[in-house]
């Protein structure tokens, strides 16, 4: 069994996967995706949303870290995969799953879903171009609208080359309303020779457990339940091994948030270095109260001093 920590654009940055991954229980993380149009990028793009790259492709706890791409062209995906593997990425994958309308509208993510063909001619270009050898994946819903090319794009993904596929299991329309259609990760394994990574509305050990007994599958990518709970790939992992695990608690969690803020301060520029802490807070208050009121105390704050003793005053209680 292997649980990855999912690709969450505008949430899941180096930061958040140092703070994650230093938990414990993640096998592997990919990065939020490079945007792909009609070049080659620069080497400071890949860098600027995956600096693990400078540190072997791993996290400072030593997981993995993969480079996601997202576009449509298949001739110039393949070329910067080729150039991501030069980098120094160990996989790369490929995003045909975000249901973001900006994305959608210049044809990537989700809506090339609802084109099996275009997902097998750019996972053979990428096959084509990349180094022999080097692994390379992908990440898909369900479909657009519906999931009647479900099938077809499992196929047409696996057929081309990808060597791993995760099912998001739901459409773009969906979004990411309950419930996540685990059956159809079933039906997606049975259809393609590569390992099946099931994700979506897994929040909890039970969840977990279900999730495995309906899509027959061990693997699982976690985003946002992980995000509220920094501590649910750990419990898995517990629980799969047969160990006891005490849940965290806010005394535990505390920590963390102070250490993710201690990094923003360096890495985020002081007027956006607010706004991001805030983000975390308000969804760790779903699972913990504490969170929520601490973010009710800092909801207008957008001195970072202020801040700073804020969360030393929080951490030391």
């Amino acid at each position: 069994m292997q649980i990855a920590l999912a690709p969450m654009e505008g949430l899941v940055d180096d930061i958040l996967r140092d703070i994650l991954t230093q938990v414990g229980g993640i096998d592997w993380c990919v990065s939020e995706f490079v945007r792909v149009t009609d070049r080659i990028l620069p080497r400071k793009s890949f860098l600027r949303l995956a600096p693990e790259l400078l540190t072997q492709a791993k996290t400072p706890v030593g997981t993995s870290m993969r480079l996601q791409l997202l576009g449509s062209d298949p001739s110039c995906l393949a070329d910067n995969a080729a150039y991501a593997f030069k980098l120094g990425a160990p996989v790369v994958d490929f995003n045909f799953g975000c249901p973001a309308k900006t994305v959608n509208k210049s044809r990537g993510g989700a809506v090339l879903l609802e084109e099996p063909e275009l997902l097998f001619q750019i996972m053979q270009e990428v096959r084509a171009t990349v180094p022999v050898g080097a692994k390379i994946t992908a990440k898909m819903r369900l479909g657009l609208q519906d999931k009647s090319k479900a099938l077809d794009c499992a196929r047409a993904l696996a057929e081309g080359g990808a060597q791993q596929l995760v099912v998001h299991a739901r459409t773009k329309a969906e979004g990411y309303k309950p419930p996540a259609h685990w059956e159809w990760v079933a039906q997606v394994k049975q259809v393609v020779d590569c390992p099946v990574y099931a994700n979506g509305d897994i929040w909890s050990v039970e969840d977990w457990h279900r999730c495995r007994a309906v899509s027959g599958v061990d693997d699982v990518m976690i985003g946002r339940g992980l995000v509220w709970q920094p501590d649910l790939a750990a419990q898995i992992l517990a629980v799969k091994e047969g160990r006891s695990f005490t849940p965290y608690t806010w005394r535990e969690v505390a920590p963390l948030v102070a250490e993710f803020w201690r990094q923003a301060r360096i890495k985020i520029k002081p007027q956006f270095a607010p706004g991001r802490l805030k983000q975390w807070l308000a969804l760790l208050g779903n699972r913990y109260p504490e969170a929520r009121q601490l973010f009710n105390q800092l909801r207008t704050e957008k001195d970072c001093t202020v801040i700073d003793q804020l969360l030393l005053q929080t951490v030391a209680q």
